[in-house]
């Protein structure tokens, strides 16, 4: 199973059937994002290493190395920086 190392902090299994961003979110990550289908870019982030897949063409604009984990899926293990989110509170 691969690894998604995000901003240095925290490091995920990945889940194969699953975006990058429901990952995150299955994790108790609350990550900046507001279309889900790639065309807002709000989701945006750094591809440092490691490759992904597109289950669908993204319509924002992405600058070289630039992913949108609402749209991608880990193919190996991959390192991404810049990723905005929270950590959910857990409920007691």
């Amino acid at each position: 199973m691969s690894k998604i190392h995000i901003n240095k902090v925290t490091t995920l299994h990945n889940q194969e059937n699953k975006t990058l961003l429901e990952v995150m979110e299955g994790n108790g990550m609350i990550v900046e994002s507001q279309c889900r289908n790639g065309d807002c870019g709000t989701c945006r982030c750094t591809l440092i290493s490691g490759e992904v897949s597109y289950q669908s063409f993204p319509l924002a604009f992405l600058s070289t190395n630039e992913i949108l984990p609402c749209v991608c899926k880990a193919k190996s293990d991959i390192v991404l920086e810049g990723v905005t989110f929270q950590l959910a509170e857990k409920k007691a």
